[in-house]
């Protein structure tokens, strides 16, 4: 995988992250969420108020693949 994402975005506490590598396309969604100190953390983990930001994240993310497989070369 490249160093750098190839997009990234934010809906609500879900970060959904879209790596490039040699023409193929892998999204890694988070959740962050602040710990007892006060610091901002993430997990894969999810609970049902994030299920609806995770369904969003996902259809985002496949849109902006699918234009990037479709654009001109």
């Amino acid at each position: 995988m490249s160093k750098q994402p190839a997009y990234k975005f934010r809906l609500g506490l879900i970060t959904a992250t879209i790596w490039e590598n040699d023409g193929f396309y892998s999204v890694d969604l988070s959740r962050s969420y602040k710990d007892a100190d006060g610091h901002w953390n993430s997990t894969n983990s999810y609970g049902h108020a994030d299920l609806l930001n995770i369904a969003k994240s996902a259809e985002r993310a496949e849109n902006w693949i699918a234009r990037q497989q479709n654009a001109p070369k």
